[in-house]
């Protein structure tokens, strides 16, 4: 009977070793990205790990400020998704965790480069630039001819039929709000956003919100990133996708792992999964067109590719910093956003 309990353990053994390593308990998830690609991800990884996921949806400019204030007791594990640049304000508060994932090398440069920047504190998820949709129908029917650059979007003929996000709790609008001062500089820039401020009905909090109120017909144009314009576009609505004349900022979604997370080892967990060729590859699934990170992942086909797009030399670092966010973030709110209200 000895003999007999020996073996079955020693297989049992055997067996364990050559198995996944599969981790019990459960995951605090903070998602970033459309509600339908959070909850794809929480399903798919709930399918495949002995985990429960308890998942949160919000802005990046929200998970970033939840981080915050969570940071002495930390209830977040993972914050996936989101603009890279509150990631690295993130990573630069001291906020998250190094963990340099085993699916590193297999991610594309500017992913690399995006761990690399922020001392591997995150790691780059998909990529995308910024642009805007239009609503063809509104604006035919309007006459209105189709904006090409940013500096018609100024244009009087436009007023009150464009949406953008308030940059305080989108990441989008902040990296649209840091394009314009890299491209124009930053007086410039500020000059520029006032001028477009006569034109905009509402500064929405989330950053796809404006091209969804425009494929619902409820304003001609939303400021967004081109691959949500795509998936107004995919659902079967009227929109069309803008890239900007002078060139456009992108962004490059990321990952984190929060420092003191309660649930480390599944955070880790998910982090790894996340960067598989697999799961982001499913994207296409949840209507997300964004450029996945792994090389080995399937781009679908509807995606703007960045080869094709006029882009900036994004300062992912400086614009990544924490005071860099808050001295532009106060001057919009003194300048543009009082403007606004």
């Amino acid at each position: 009977m000895r003999t007999k309990l020996l073996v079955t353990t020693i297989l049992f053994g055997a067996m364990a070793a050559v198995l996944p390593a599969r981790a019990a308990g459960t995951l605090n998830l903070v998602c970033a990205a459309d509600v339908k690609w959070c909850e794809l991800m929480e399903r798919e990884f709930e399918a495949s790990h002995d985990i429960d996921v308890n998942m949160v949806r919000m802005s990046s400019g929200e998970a970033y400020a939840r981080l915050r204030a969570e940071a002495r007791n930390p209830k977040t594990d993972v914050w996936w998704a989101g603009t890279g640049d509150p990631h690295l304000q993130a990573a630069d508060d001291n906020l998250t965790l190094e963990y340099k994932s085993p699916m590193l090398d297999q991610l594309q440069p500017w992913a690399q480069r995006q761990a690399e920047v922020s001392g591997y504190k995150t790691v780059g998820v998909y990529s995308g630039a910024l642009g805007w949709g239009y609503n063809t129908q509104i604006l035919e029917k309007k006459g209105l001819a189709a904006p090409a650059c940013w500096k018609d979007l100024t244009d009087a003929k436009y007023k009150g039929e464009i949406q953008i996000a308030n940059p305080n709790s989108s990441g989008t609008a902040y990296t649209a709000l840091a394009t314009l001062v890299q491209l124009m500089g930053e007086d410039e820039a500020f000059a520029y956003q006032k001028a477009l401020n006569a034109n905009v009905t509402q500064y929405t909090k989330s950053g796809s919100a404006p091209v969804k109120a425009a494929a619902r017909g409820e304003t001609g144009i939303g400021i967004v990133f081109m691959h949500d314009a795509v998936a107004m576009t995919k659902q079967g609505f009227p929109v069309k996708t803008v890239a900007p004349c002078e060139g456009t900022g992108f962004e490059v979604g990321s990952m984190s792992i929060v420092k003191g997370a309660k649930n480390l080892e599944n955070a880790k967990v998910f982090y790894d999964w996340a960067l598989s060729p697999e799961v982001q590859s499913k994207a296409a699934e949840a209507d997300s067109f964004q450029l996945p990170s792994n090389k080995g992942a399937t781009v679908p086909p509807e995606a703007p590719r960045l080869d094709d797009i006029k882009l900036i030399d994004y300062d992912f670092a400086k614009y990544g910093n924490a005071e860099t966010r808050k001295a532009l973030l106060e001057r919009w709110d003194r300048e543009i956003g009082a403007a606004a209200n």
